[in-house]
């Protein structure tokens, strides 16, 4: 387990969804619950539910698949970590980039927390870009 929580987070998520996974858990932290709310929000994940064992609390996240035909599943969910612990990626709320046109969303973490780039262009604050979900 690395000390880079959100890149654990995604590689877990990517992860499970090659491997058709139906579900995932992960440690739970702060930072982690609030990316898990924003992708709930968003409609990238199908549920989430904390879980506790042994004085250490996890999420179990329910991934969400699109059926096209019998016994075939295309993944939804492509995840990027673009800020890492090594290289600090920052941004202004004008040059906040759009994904896919803007189906994709970026999650920043700003001054106000962890927002969507839609809530932090109406909010007109930039900050650091943790990830591309798309």
């Amino acid at each position: 387990m690395s000390k880079d929580t959100i890149a654990n987070l995604l590689t877990c998520i990517r992860n499970a969804n090659i491997n058709r996974k139906s579900t995932v858990r992960i440690e739970s932290t702060n930072i982690t619950e609030k990316i898990v709310k924003i992708l709930l929000r968003e409609g990238f994940i199908e549920n989430a539910r904390k879980l506790k064992e042994e004085n250490k609390d996890f999420l179990v996240l329910t991934l969400r698949y699109r059926r096209t035909l019998p016994y075939t599943y295309k993944k939804i969910l492509n995840l990027k970590r673009i800020s890492k612990p090594g290289q600090r990626i920052y941004s202004n709320y004008q040059r906040i980039p759009r994904i896919l046109g803007g189906m994709g969303i970026v999650i920043l973490s700003t001054s106000r927390g962890i927002m969507t780039d839609r809530e932090a262009r109406l909010e007109r604050i930039g900050g650091e870009i943790l990830c591309y979900i798309w």
